[in-house]
């Protein structure tokens, strides 16, 4: 299927996240003591794409120092401070073999601009990407395959998303007979976890937004496919989000996780 690159864009300032964002980047708020950022990453590289762009801007140096810094936080070592030499103990050898790029896309560009401004960094025909914020069980292979077969220059992950409220359910008498507590919706929206042949890059422009003329225009040249995901998906655009991942990951592994440890 081809070791294409996988784009993440990292560079929003999450403004309906403030309780975390004014400190850090959205990417790098925790869930489960590693930032989302990081799930997204092991996400793709279960599935055998470890090459990644990280399209950065709002406090992207965060993001460069959580990396540069993570094989040391990962051991235990003894340090020689004349020499400044490191001796590990009990070296992990499943450290993440990553390759990254860092770019600095700005501070307010919108998505499809953060992706024009890395089109000199995809050499081959296809490229993955994806939001920053999301996480899925979805078969990151199986997306490709459609994305080969069907020949569109852009393909998008149709998810299901969860409704921030309960349901009530009621039968012809009016009389409530059970509730459902924040269920899936049956709607698909656009998830992320795309593929786009170069192409796309005729689409943006340093100011595009990549959710409106960008798509709006592959539709109407007909150059757009979606792949329908049924399974798990959650967005973390709010504090309530970062809850719940949270949650979701206490005494057992979260619905997103498909790797071992």
């Amino acid at each position: 299927m081809g070791k294409y690159k996988v784009v993440i864009l990292c560079g929003g300032m999450g403004t309906r996240l403030r309780e975390e964002t004014e400190f850090r980047p959205k990417p790098m708020v925790e869930i489960n003591e590693k930032p989302i950022l990081w799930h997204i990453m092991k996400h793709y590289a279960y599935h055998g794409y470890n090459d990644f762009i990280l399209c950065s801007g709002y406090k992207g140096e965060m993001i460069k120092e959580y990396f540069l810094n993570y094989k040391w936080k990962s051991n235990n070592f003894t340090l020689h401070m004349k020499t400044g030499e490191l001796d590990r103990k009990n070296h992990k050898n499943d450290i993440e073999d990553w390759h990254i790029t860092f770019v600095d896309t700005g501070k307010e560009t919108p998505t499809g601009g953060r992706i024009k401004k890395i089109e000199k960094y995809i050499n081959e025909d296809n490229f993955l990407a994806t939001y920053g914020d999301g996480v899925s069980d979805v078969d990151i292979k199986k997306v490709v395959k459609f994305h080969q077969d069907n020949g569109k220059i852009a393909t998008i992950t149709g998810l299901h998303p969860w409704s921030k409220y309960g349901t009530v359910h009621i039968d012809s008498n009016s009389h409530v007979v059970r509730f459902v507590e924040k269920p899936v919706l049956k709607d698909l929206i656009n998830g992320g976890f795309f593929v786009f042949k170069k192409d796309i890059f005729k689409y943006l422009d340093e100011d595009s937004l990549l959710e409106k003329e960008p798509f709006e225009n592959l539709a109407k040249d007909g150059e757009i496919a979606l792949y329908r995901h049924d399974g798990f998906w959650h967005c973390m655009d709010t504090y309530k989000d970062v809850l719940d991942l949270n949650k979701m990951c206490e005494g057992k592994d979260p619905p997103w996780k498909v790797w071992k440890e």
